[in-house]
């Protein structure tokens, strides 16, 4: 359930996924799933609680840059932390195949906004669940098209890619199309209990010197 609460009389939305519940982690070689490991704990008599993470940047809820996929383009330490508070529209997306363009064509979009797609993907609950599915809600190439002409800065989707299911990642042509057009792409939100509509977004990465992604804490506030 995402939880709300009033900050200076408005709502907070958490939309990140709980890492080491509900994230799916990535399944190719060499990639670390997501742990954590007690080094200390009080219950054995240790002074304090204290943890080891593991981790690869796209775990949970995180940020592609362009340099996911762009040879020579920016990491996440080149921009600044500015770029990451962003006006931001939830659309409601019926079709339960992919994002299409009919479907957006409507939402009054401004340059420089980001658009969040609640799919189906939020609604089953599969956005949350932990367990990777062969089917999801995915973006088509002529919705990633359509952002581009509107010069959008970011893309957020309610699964682990906004790709095609059965996608190989020498095949991510979602990836590849928005981050050559410098729209950076949120995986892994959820949208379930988030009404469609205009928010301010907040998704402050880690500060990791040289990555192509970090899990990010985002946050909508209406």
């Amino acid at each position: 359930m995402v939880q709300s609460s009033n900050f200076t009389n408005r709502t907070v939305y958490d939309i990140s996924i709980l890492l080491g519940k509900e994230q799916i982690d990535a399944p190719f070689p060499g990639v670390s799933p997501f742990s954590r490991n007690e080094v200390f704990s009080m219950e054995n008599n240790d002074p304090c609680l204290l943890s080891n993470l593991t981790l690869n940047c796209h775990a949970g809820t995180h940020i592609d840059v362009s340099s996911h996929f762009i040879l020579g383009e920016k990491r996440i330490d080149d921009y600044p932390i500015q770029k990451f508070i962003l006006p931001a529209i939830v659309i409601d997306i019926a079709d339960e195949e992919s994002i299409k363009p009919a479907e957006l064509s409507e939402v009054d979009i401004n340059e420089g906004d980001a658009l969040l797609f609640k799919t189906s993907n939020s609604r089953t609950g599969i956005a949350r669940s932990g367990v990777p599915s062969d089917k999801w809600v995915y973006m088509s190439p002529e919705a990633a098209d359509f952002c581009i002409e509107k010069k959008i800065s970011l893309i957020g989707i309610d699964y682990v890619a906004p790709e095609k299911p059965g996608a190989t990642i020498e095949a991510a042509i979602i990836h590849q199309k928005l981050l050559a057009h410098h729209i950076m792409i949120m995986e892994s939100i959820a949208l379930d209990d988030v009404f469609p509509g205009k928010y301010t977004l907040f998704c402050l990465p880690l500060k990791i010197k040289g990555a192509e992604a970090s899990p990010v804490r985002a946050i909508l506030i209406a």
